[in-house]
């Protein structure tokens, strides 16, 4: 997909929040403070970040969320799901809820859930978004999921990256739809999902090239068995070992789409809002060198929705 798909006016955008909050909170240095002495820098970042957004004039915004870690109904079908993240911090934490503090209050329809992750989020907006060719903001390869239900790109906003189905194909060997299957085989490290043992990346492409899903896979074994494979009668009976396992973790690795949100299609129109109450929580975060610019974007989002 070209550059173009990021930059037409109009477009729908949905963001994963968490992914740009961390970026700017690791690689800016603390050159921001608030008024109550905590440091600012990804607050700074991610706000920069949200008015270059706006200033593409969206017809659609969302900000997703994560508020999950721990909570997640994930961790309820298996506890040691995201394991080896920790918690954040206090002044982590400070700065996580002032980026949703300054998505709202520039008008983006802003949302989490203490049972769902952004992820669920994000894939729930998709669905109610199909008409409007969302182009989801992330770098997240499990969201790579929902180019197989109506999103039409993947956006890596920092390196200005799109990836469409084919991208995401020719990335893994395994169509968008697949993904929740192939990280059920290969395992997920970054969320502490298990892989099945000796099945590796071109493994599991080359199963589910000849298997559409794990099902199917588990539900012909003898087939796998007899595929022109290397060790496919060992590979056959580590997945008949493991067949309760790779259930889990597909269930892990699926999004959740059917989240109540209880919002309509007009929810996510940017809102009309108050410069001056913007900038305001700016001057209160530390921000505001981004007062003016603040000022110009919304000023200019403001007279297109009179």
């Amino acid at each position: 997909m070209t550059r173009e798909a990021g930059v037409t006016s109009e477009a729908t955008y949905l963001i994963d929040a968490s992914v740009y909050i961390f970026r700017y909170y690791f690689a800016l240095p603390p050159n921001w403070t608030s008024r109550s002495g905590y440091a600012t820098e990804a607050v700074y970042g991610f706000t920069n970040f949200l008015l270059e957004m706006l200033a593409r004039r969206p017809r659609h915004i969302a900000c997703a969320f994560d508020e999950s870690l721990g909570s997640c109904f994930r961790n309820e079908l298996y506890p040691d799901y995201k394991c080896s993240r920790a918690l954040p911090d206090e002044a982590l934490a400070y700065q996580l809820a002032a980026c949703r503090e300054m998505a709202e209050a520039l008008g983006i329809a802003s949302f989490a859930s203490e049972r769902y992750e952004a992820d669920d989020i994000l894939a729930t907006l998709n669905r109610l978004c199909l008409d409007q060719q969302p182009i989801i903001v992330s770098r997240d390869k499990d969201l790579g999921q929902l180019l197989d239900r109506g999103a039409v790109s993947l956006w890596d906003f920092a390196a200005d990256k799109h990836s469409d189905a084919a991208a995401i194909q020719a990335k893994f060997g395994v169509r968008p739809g697949q993904i929740a299957d192939y990280l059920a085989l290969v395992g997920d490290s970054s969320d502490d999902i298990p892989g099945v043992p000796g099945i590796g990346s071109k493994t599991a492409a080359r199963l589910l090239a000849e298997f559409d899903d794990v099902e199917s896979l588990l539900q012909q074994l003898k087939r796998v068995a007899e595929l022109p494979l290397r060790g496919a009668a060992g590979i056959a009976a580590r997945l008949g070992e493991h067949a309760e396992q790779i259930g889990l973790a597909k269930r892990l690795a699926s999004l959740e789409e059917n989240i109540e949100l209880n919002i309509a299609l007009a929810d996510l129109r940017p809102q009309l809002v108050g410069v001056a109450v913007a900038q305001a929580l700016a001057d209160e975060f530390g921000i505001g060198g981004l007062k003016a610019k603040i000022g110009r974007t919304l000023a200019a989002d403001n007279r297109e929705m009179v």
